[in-house]
């Protein structure tokens, strides 16, 4: 029993980091014909396969879901139908391998609907996640940043977060900035360097910021409040 053809025009996409091959299947009357055509994957060789599948009246597209795909996606989306199939999906048969056999074993699969497609949001999804991912990025360095100042205050017995619920508030920023100055040099008068219910605590603080900064965590301290 022979497949049921369900995309009679369909493009298989070979994707590399530099050039992509796209061979479009032709089926009519049961007879398929397939065309070749390889790009190069700067935006100019890519707006050509985008001209070059609307020429052969091809609108579903199928291509493996590696990290190169993102550029061809962007181009191709207004226009075309688009599957990303996971490698594993679209594995080619074994024997010699190549991108043109690749190309066109992807679209023999495409053409019988034989790829499972992954889930691809709307570019307005994909922007947020995108934010998202970064904003997390950024928050997970910061937190890692904070912990390498707080383990400077340690070493060197600077007890703040010991007295403080916030060592990053504006009175312990403000101690910081003093023992900075000079770091030999910690018995500097803490009064006018806290306020509000801070002044509470000074005793507990000028025994927590009776310590010892080194050199090197000196320096250490100064990076930090450079960036950030």
């Amino acid at each position: 029993m022979a497949l049921k053809i369900v995309y009679p025009i369909c493009c298989g996409i070979d994707v590399h980091k530099t050039f992509v091959v796209a061979c479009i299947a032709s089926t009519i009357k049961g007879v398929t014909t397939y065309k070749r055509h390889r790009f190069s994957t700067y935006t100019k060789g890519l707006n050509q396969l985008s001209q070059c599948l609307y020429e052969n009246n091809c609108s579903d597209v199928c291509m493996e879901f590696i990290k190169y795909w993102m550029p061809i996606f962007n181009i191709l989306e207004d226009s075309c139908n688009i599957t990303l199939a996971h490698p594993k999906y679209v594995k080619a048969i074994r024997g010699k391998k190549t991108d043109k056999k690749d190309a066109k074993w992807i679209a023999d699969l495409f053409k019988h609907d034989l790829v499972a497609g992954s889930f691809m949001p709307p570019p307005c999804i994909r922007q947020l996640r995108e934010l998202m991912r970064y904003r997390f990025k950024l928050t997970n360095f910061m937190s890692s940043e904070k912990n390498r100042l707080q383990n400077c205050l340690t070493v060197s017995n600077i007890q703040l977060g010991n007295v403080v619920s916030d060592t990053f508030g504006i009175s312990s920023i403000n101690i910081i900035e003093k023992l900075l100055e000079n770091p030999l040099d910690t018995s500097f008068d803490l009064q006018h360097l806290i306020h509000g219910s801070m002044k509470k605590k000074l005793p507990e603080l000028e025994l927590a910021n009776d310590g010892f900064i080194t050199p090197e965590q000196a320096e250490k301290l100064r990076v930090f409040k450079q960036h950030s």
